[in-house]
């Protein structure tokens, strides 16, 4: 079993920047938005708006840490292939759609696998922060929030990038996880941390190779 994680936040807050300390071989960035990383290094990116595709190479299982960025396009560069369809399935479709990635995330990967869905925000009708998606239909079908343990809350006064942990909603997270509600906007620092506290394995490299084997076999 898998974990998503939701890394909220308005654009230019820093849900991409916060990937800047994962060294390359350690996560697979799934850039839907076929943006430029936002920091000097390299990343393994794969540009891609396709759902198969990811839900494919999440199935692969290479990395057991993913970023998805910014997830919320799926929704709305589907939204625009259908523009012309009238009826409210399409709208149906596009819940479905967003779930069963979430399905593959938590059902299709190993148990040491985190996906981290960065994703813009929005806000109701009562001003209350939400996930963005493409209407009023679609968060009555698929409450994003809901559907995740983790969401972080990305923020930044233009010196410094936070995340916000819990204590604003829709921020949350497990009891004791974070020490403070406030932390640096740092997602590999925010992967160890997931990962002690559910006693996961470690983040792994792809480029690191197994230690050779003696004449043993050991």
């Amino acid at each position: 079993m898998g974990f998503a994680v939701l890394i909220l936040g308005a654009s230019g807050t820093g849900k991409s920047t916060s990937l800047r300390n994962f060294k390359k071989g350690e996560i697979g960035v799934l850039n839907v938005g076929k943006k430029p990383l936002p920091f000097r290094g390299k990343l393994d990116v794969a540009n891609t708006a396709d759902y198969e595709l990811i839900e494919k190479t999440l199935m692969k299982n290479t990395y057991n840490a993913y970023a998805i960025d910014d997830s919320q396009f799926l929704m709305v560069y589907e939204n625009f292939a259908h523009a012309y369809e009238k009826g409210y399935d399409k709208f149906t479709k596009m819940a479905v759609n967003f779930q069963e990635l979430l399905n593959v995330i938590i059902n299709g990967t190993s148990n040491d696998t985190i996906v981290y869905l960065l994703h813009h925000i929005d806000f109701d009708d009562m001003g209350r922060a939400k996930a963005k998606t493409i209407g009023k239909m679609l968060d009555q079908q698929l409450p994003i929030e809901s559907a995740v343990p983790i969401t972080l809350l990305t923020q930044t006064d233009s010196e410094k990038y936070t995340f916000i942990t819990n204590g604003l909603p829709p921020a949350k997270s497990p009891l004791g996880m974070f020490e403070d509600k406030e932390i640096e906007n740092d997602l590999r620092m925010v992967d160890e941390t997931i990962r002690a506290y559910w006693e996961l394995a470690p983040l792994r490299n792809v480029n690191d190779k197994p230690a050779a084997k003696t004449k043993e076999g050991k």
